[in-house]
């Protein structure tokens, strides 16, 4: 199966986060420094695309190990990581399996987040962490204009849920492959619905937020069940 992923792959890698390395501009570091911290033990990254974070949760501490749809992404990422090609809705793991989980700017990929979420919930331990950032929902979509610098315009849009490939820049990713859009309420709600509990908040990005970052763990018993 081709993904929308594997067309740009080269370009991402090779344009998009050429232009990002060795900064931090949106705070994505920060939030991983500060939400997952550092640990041992496996860390499983959903929608990995090309492992850029695994240096970074490694040097946490963590053993980083990949899943991701698009085999393009995952051409670049093997260098990185251990990966495999799986949907994040049905991942190739056991119940209780793994200590931590990280999903990283990928949300609005996924349409189905909220099953990938309980997916999440099953394959952690108890106690265990998982990390989610990505775009804001309340400042970042196709509602947001955000052309100017000093003064964001936010449209009529943001209860829509539908995907779009509506962008106020042709430099991203959103006008290429498309993004679903969760109002924070919905992407909250389907944090707590698949049973995972939020403990630290963080955003990145300015003048208004572009960053979200929420850190959640499982309960310490193995008999939890998710919301249905």
């Amino acid at each position: 199966m081709v993904t929308a992923y594997d067309e740009i792959a080269d370009w991402y890698e090779e344009e998009f986060l050429a232009g990002q390395r060795g900064r931090d501009p949106l705070g994505i570091d920060r939030a991983i420094r500060d939400l997952l911290g550092e640990g041992s033990g496996v860390c499983l990254e959903i929608g990995c695309g090309t492992g850029v974070h695994a240096v970074l949760v490694r040097e946490l501490g963590w053993t980083p190990v990949g899943v991701d749809l698009s085999a393009g992404m995952l051409r670049h990422a093997r260098g990185r990581l251990p990966v495999a090609r799986a949907d994040a809705g049905r991942l190739p793991l056991r119940d209780n399996s793994v200590p931590a989980v990280v999903s990283v700017m990928v949300h609005t990929d996924m349409p189905q987040y909220p099953a990938v979420l309980r997916e999440v919930a099953r394959v952690l331990e108890p106690g265990g962490v998982f990390v989610h950032v990505g775009v804001h929902p309340c400042f970042c979509g196709g509602f947001a204009d955000r052309s100017d610098p000093a003064a964001v315009l936010l449209k009529p849009g943001y209860l829509d849920g539908h995907r779009t490939k509506e962008s106020w820049t042709e430099q991203g990713i959103r006008d290429k492959v498309g993004a679903s859009h969760w109002p924070l309420p919905a992407l909250l709600n389907a944090l707590l619905d698949a049973g995972l509990t939020p403990r630290r908040f963080t955003e990145g990005g300015t003048p208004l937020p572009l960053v979200l970052g929420v850190a959640t763990t499982t309960p310490p018993d193995t008999h939890r069940t998710p919301r249905p």
